[in-house]
């Protein structure tokens, strides 16, 4: 029979057990291994099918079992000892305390984001994006940064992953009750609920409670609109993560961007906690927090262009995908019927919102509202997430800066990184323990001292070769339960299932590939020529064994194909040993997944990765990687440490399947010639020496590197103290003083020109070290010298002209305005390069509360007439 309501019992915790509720209510259980071998001590049987969620174990604890432990001394010290560490944790300074220049970061940041990925046991994540935010939380809690955290709470998740007979992906929505989730509401002072609000079209409103996860020292906003007040089209916004068609998308963005600033307020108000000075837009999902900000300003008197300019001032904003099809862009007359007097933001003209993110640049779409463009518009700093991402984001949206090349794009990069207490293998951490001390291994882990994970060469190599077949063999356990589960969702019966004992073998070098399944991540690459395929997993001496796992987007077919190619495949009995395809790939899985792994294969088609961190999490595990030169491997790589698997660049790229072709080979190669051979071949120990030192050098080179520690202290030091201190410098008078100052030079722009340039050189051959002196004349139109500088571009010229490593110099007015209003510039040009060289005049607009001077997308150049006639080019 179906239950007519569902209500959640709470356990009654004795009195000597109560701080057991508050470890379980604080996340950093997920990370902290004393705390997770607390609740297992609990009851290691209903632990494990609790899937190690604390909440959901204290709820089936027999109250016998209870009573027993609050007389037992012992678990009592224990427990005693788990929460004053914990208190410790979130009140004592940490790295961003003790910074010297702790007065200038911020006081606090908001981070909005449109998934989190903490735990298994809170699943409001689909794949990397979510991961990352998640492990961006830790960090900083970890740091002592203070982060409150934005998301919404979808009461579905994402989706589970389960099989049809015939490989077929198949979603399930399972509903999550928040009050069986380590969370609580955010109450006011009364005790109701606390509440956001947004205004809909046809004077209907979209309601919200507020739940609170707690990170560690950070506290998780999540946004639930299931909620009486509204109705049942309203109620449903929060369903899904990704789900619905656009308007739906549309509703869950602005209540994440104009529902989460309003929450934080409420927040701060109720709690206390310092009022953010920056907020940090993770993807273009959450950027209507800006219009929040801008509306909210509106009430101090500030007019829309100036309110814009402090918010921006104050505003991060992060990029994640190298490709426009990866960002979220709504048809202009659906954002325009859901703002303005009769709907959301009434202060702001529809108009307005739209300008910021409409395409309008060549080859954008005109009646399309981009995500990522509002994003960029409305943030003063904004960064990709690698070095090449970055790369890709400044060509893909050069349009916004036109006139400068895309180096010069303030869009900079901070590579992301990955949580190593959350993707550590117990085992690695304890050997770690051992060989340095626990404390300094946590350090290690944490802040990323580079000389704590030196100490990984003092390992002996018995030692890790040890470790690494322990965590291959937990993973060949792990995968035949997983399997077994499987068939058994596949309608298999135990008589057909007995050949799973024999899948996967602890002592074979064994290949992970798991990841979403978008096209362009090619899960089927390893496929196209199959008989070499099956040479490598049934090789006599050098086998192969790999294990699949991914989830296609609901709606994407192709995806879906793919997973049925491979998983069709796996099932062939020849291979069904050494291959595997494990559905519903999520966080538990991945924390067995990459430890046990031998190799981690990432084949994307490059630069379409923008960062890649499951390659991360593998590394701090002693896997190796091998994989396209894409993402972060693409910055860090080095031989030492890994294979970098060739990329069919150049007139192949055009052909898909010529591509792939050539791609799939080199990768079969790799594998033949070079990867397996290391790791089957033994030196006198009889260990595989030379592969037992690549994990050494994958421990000691890129430990450090691949830490969201060293990722979060980037941001912080890079972005989040310039925010702040530009917020703090754009008060009202700042911000009408700038805004007043932009729309002055956008009018007098089309007036400034460089009129004249002249040159000391009389030939164009000069030797290396030659100053020459330059003299420009230029029109400044309205403006004044104060408001531009004049610089002069140097450096070395590629065959069409164009140079290449461009070095700008600042010219000094030295005389002017001459009767036709012009003004001269000089200054000297070194020429510092042999080769072909060259140099350009140009002009920007420049003022001291600029964060870039190509913010404004203002630059004047010489006219094409003037490069010929003064012959600015020389070789």
């Amino acid at each position: 029979m179906k239950a007519i309501r569902r209500f959640t019992v709470r356990p009654v915790l004795p009195e000597a057990l109560h701080p057991l509720s508050d470890l379980a209510r604080n996340l950093r259980w997920s990370w902290h291994a004393e705390t997770r071998d607390l609740f297992q001590s609990v009851d290691p049987e209903r632990w494990a099918a609790s899937e190690s969620d604390p909440v959901r174990l204290l709820g089936n604890v027999s109250p016998g079992r209870l009573a027993e432990l609050a007389e037992d001394r012992r678990f009592l010290r224990r427990l005693a000892a788990a929460a004053d560490d914990l208190n410790d944790y979130v009140t004592g300074d940490r790295w961003y305390q003790t910074q010297a220049q702790s007065s200038e970061l911020p006081a606090a940041i908001a981070y909005f984001s449109p998934e989190f990925g903490i735990t298994a046991a809170l699943p409001q994540y689909s794949g990397g994006l979510g991961i990352l935010a998640g492990d961006h939380l830790k960090a900083a809690s970890d740091l002592g940064v203070p982060l409150i955290g934005v998301g919404l709470l979808y009461r579905h998740g994402y989706f589970r992953q389960t099989l049809s007979r015939d490989g077929w992906q198949q979603e399930h929505y399972p509903v999550l009750d928040p009050n069986e989730l380590p969370l609580s509401l955010l109450r006011e002072e009364d005790g109701t609920p606390s509440q956001v609000a947004l205004a809909l079209p046809g004077e209907k409103s979209l309601r919200a409670r507020i739940w609170l996860a707690q990170v560690g020292r950070v506290p998780l906003l999540l946004l639930d609109s299931d909620v009486e007040e509204n109705d049942l089209g309203e109620r449903g916004v929060t369903d899904r993560l990704y789900g619905g068609g656009s308007e739906h998308r549309l509703l869950q963005e602005m209540l994440l961007g104009i529902g989460g600033v309003r929450a934080v307020r409420t927040y701060c108000r109720l709690t206390g906690h310092a009022r953010p000075e920056v907020f940090h837009t993770n993807e273009g999902h959450a950027g209507f927090l800006g219009l929040e900000r801008i509306h909210e300003l509106s009430y101090e008197d500030l007019d829309f262009d100036a309110a814009l300019e402090a918010v921006r001032a104050g505003t991060v904003f992060t990029t994640h995908t190298p490709v426009p099809a990866g960002i979220d862009r709504f048809d202009r007359e659906l954002v325009a019927r859901h703002f303005g007097p009769e709907a959301e933001l009434p202060r702001i003209e529809v108009e307005r919102i739209l300008q910021l993110g409409m395409e309008t640049y060549p080859g954008g779409e005109p009646n399309l509202f981009n995500m990522a463009v509002m994003g960029l518009r409305l943030g003063q700093r904004a960064n990709g997430v690698s070095l090449l991402h970055g790369h890709v984001s400044r060509e893909m949206f050069s349009g916004l800066w036109p006139g400068f090349d895309p180096d010069e794009v303030p869009i900079t990069s901070v590579t992301n990184g990955v949580h190593a207490p959350t993707w550590v293998a117990p085992e690695v951490f304890r050997l770690g323990a051992r060989q340095i001390g626990a404390q300094r291994t946590e350090d290690a882990m944490t802040v990323g001292a580079s000389d704590r994970w030196d100490a990984v060469a003092e390992i002996p190599d018995q030692d890790i070769w040890e470790l690494r077949r322990v965590l291959r063999e937990q993973l060949v356990t792990e995968v035949r339960e997983r399997l077994n589960a499987s068939w058994r969702q596949r309608g298999a019966g135990s008589a057909e299932l007995g050949w799973i004992d024999g899948v996967l073998d602890p002592d074979v070098l064994t290949i992970g590939f798991a990841r979403r399944v978008p096209s362009y991540k090619r899960l089927t690459l390893m496929l196209r020529d199959r008989d070499r395929l099956l040479d490598l997993l049934l090789h006599p001496e050098r086998p192969v064994q790999i294990v699949v796992a991914g989830k296609a987007h609901p709606a994407d077919d192709g995806g879906k194909r793919l997973i049925q190619e491979l998983v069709r495949f796996a099932d062939d009995p020849r291979v069904r040993h050494r291959i595997v395809f494990l559905p519903d790939y999520g966080m538990a899985m991945a924390q067995k997944l990459y430890p046990g792994c031998d190799i981690w294969l990432n084949n994307p088609l490059r630069p379409l990765e923008a960062c890649g961190t499951s390659g991360m999490k593998a590394a701090l595990n002693g896997c190796l990687n091998l994989s396209v030169l894409d993402g972060w491997w693409d910055e860090w790589f080095q031989p030492d440490f890994g294979w970098a698997i060739p990329t069919a660049d150049g007139t192949a790229a055009t052909d898909e399947d010529r591509r792939d072709d050539l791609e799939a080979s080199a990768l079969y190669e790799l594998l033949e010639q070079r990867v397996a051979p290391r790791f089957y071949d033994r030196g006198p120990a009889g260990l595989p020496d030379r592969w037992i030192e690549m994990v050494r050098q994958t421990l000691t080179l890129l430990g450090p590197k691949v830490l969201a520690g060293r990722m979060v202290r980037e941001y912080v030091e890079r972005l989040y103290a310039p925010a702040a201190r530009a917020h703090r410098s754009m008060d009202p008078s700042s911000a009408r003083e700038l805004a007043t100052w932009k729309s002055r030079v956008r009018t007098a722009w089309p007036r400034v020109t460089v009129d004249h340039v002249e040159t000391s050189a009389a030939t164009t051959t000069a030797e290396l070290g030659t100053t020459m002196s330059l003299r420009v004349q230029v029109g400044l139109g309205d403006l004044a010298p104060d408001d531009v500088e004049v610089q002069a571009v140097s450096g070395r010229v590629d065959a069409e002209d164009r140079i290449t490593d461009g070095t700008a110099i600042p010219l000094k007015p030295a005389g002017g305005p001459d009767p036709e209003g012009r003004w001269l510039y000089e200054g000297p040009l070194s020429l510092d390069r042999t080769g072909p060289f060259g140099y350009t005049v140009r002009i920007l607009p420049t003022h001291r509360l600029l964060a870039s001077s190509a913010e404004l997308g203002l630059v004047a150049v010489p006219s094409e007439e003037l490069v010929e006639a003064a012959g600015v080019l020389m070789r």
